[in-house]
Formats: structure tokens, C-alpha cells, sequence
């Protein structure tokens, strides 16, 4: 396919390396997740304002792209489609928040003075978050086993387990303090592994 001469040249690289990944090069992969963990932390971070909720749902958003990296299509930039897919996924989480911390009386009274009734959202994952979570493990499956162990257990309580960072903490019997730089850790390790910085392990 012709590409638009519009596209910049960090566009066009990111092109190729979609190219490469979409054929099994894991560089490639590693050469997408450093140029853009940053910048999806951050704008996740302005809309979530919640450090940890925001390093989880960068991973989220990392795990949904790579994921579908193969139906990408070049009409424009990947920075733009995984922006997209990020909101997408913040807006779904704050959503989701809301939701559950809703009354189980599923009425309020709008402007008007009308009851209007909520659908209280059902706590069984919908297919999409199904497959959301099976991305997300698999992505985090594949470093996992490369972690020290203490991190190993971390990293499978919240990511498999789906634990909060209090019923974690309750569980290992540990500050909360420390669970989180402990996770925030495993995170960092993982992001290297996935550059092929194993050494630093």
C-alpha cells in the first residue's frame, strides 16, 4: 500500500516497526512500548489522577495494541491509534468505577424531579473485558517467569488474581507502602525485559 506523504519520519518508522513486530520480531515490539510508554502514562495519568490505576492501564493499553497490531491499517499514525485504544480503556475503567460505587439502589432523581433508573453493572466480565484481561495476562505472562520471585508473586496477585493493592497487602501481610514500590518495581523490570535489558535482572 502507498503511504501518505503527509506521515513524519517518526511515523514512517513506526510503520516498520509495526511491519516487523506483526512478524514476530519482539525488538520491534520493544522499540513501540519505549518510544510511547511515556507519553500514554501520562496523558492516562491526567485522565485517571491515580499513579498506580495509571501504570496498570498503560500496560492494559500496551497488552490491547499489540494484540491487534496486525489489523493496524496506515491510513494514520500508530501514536493516534494507541492514544485511541488508552482513552478507550481509561474511559471504560472510570466508567466501570462509577458504577461500582453506585448505591445498589439503582434509582437517582434527575433535574426534573424524574426517577431515572441505572442499569447497576453486572460484576461478570462482558466479553471485551474478557478479552482485555486475557491480552493483559498474556503480556505480563511472558516476563513473569523471568522476575525474581518476590516480584513473581506480586505481579500474579494484581495481574492474574486481580487483587487490589489492600487485599495484596493483607494477603503478603506487608505495608501498603511497600507493595506498591514493590509492584511499581516489577513493573520497571518487566518494561525492560520487554527492551532485552534481562542484564539488569
Amino acid at each position: 500500500m502507498e503511504l501518505k506523504k503527509e506521515f513524519s519520519n517518526k511515523a514512517l518508522e513506526d510503520f516498520a516497526h509495526i511491519d516487523r513486530a506483526v512478524q514476530g520480531d519482539q525488538q520491534a515490539y520493544a522499540e513501540l512500548m519505549k518510544r510511547y510508554r511515556k507519553p500514554v502514562y501520562h496523558m492516562i495519568l491526567k485522565m485517571i489522577r491515580n499513579v498506580d490505576d495509571a501504570e496498570d492501564l498503560t500496560i492494559e493499553a500496551f497488552a490491547k495494541a499489540f494484540k491487534n497490531l496486525h489489523k493496524f491499517k496506515k491510513d494514520y499514525t500508530f501514536s493516534t491509534w494507541l492514544f485511541r485504544i488508552a482513552t478507550n480503556n481509561c474511559i471504560d475503567f472510570i466508567r466501570k468505577k462509577r458504577l461500582e460505587t453506585m448505591s445498589i439502589d439503582s434509582t437517582y432523581t434527575d433535574d426534573n424531579g424524574e426517577v431515572v433508573g441505572i442499569d447497576v453493572r453486572d460484576s461478570d466480565l462482558n466479553p471485551q473485558e474478557v478479552a482485555i484481561k486475557s491480552q493483559k495476562i498474556d503480556l505480563v505472562r511472558t516476563f513473569v517467569t523471568q522476575l525474581p520471585p518476590k516480584y513473581q508473586r506480586l505481579v500474579r496477585l494484581r495481574y492474574f488474581d486481580e487483587l487490589s493493592y489492600d487485599e495484596i497487602s493483607k494477603t503478603l501481610d506487608a505495608p501498603l507502602g511497600t507493595i506498591k514500590a514493590q509492584l511499581h518495581r516489577a513493573r520497571e523490570l518487566m518494561y525492560d525485559l520487554v527492551k532485552g535489558k534481562e542484564q539488569h535482572i
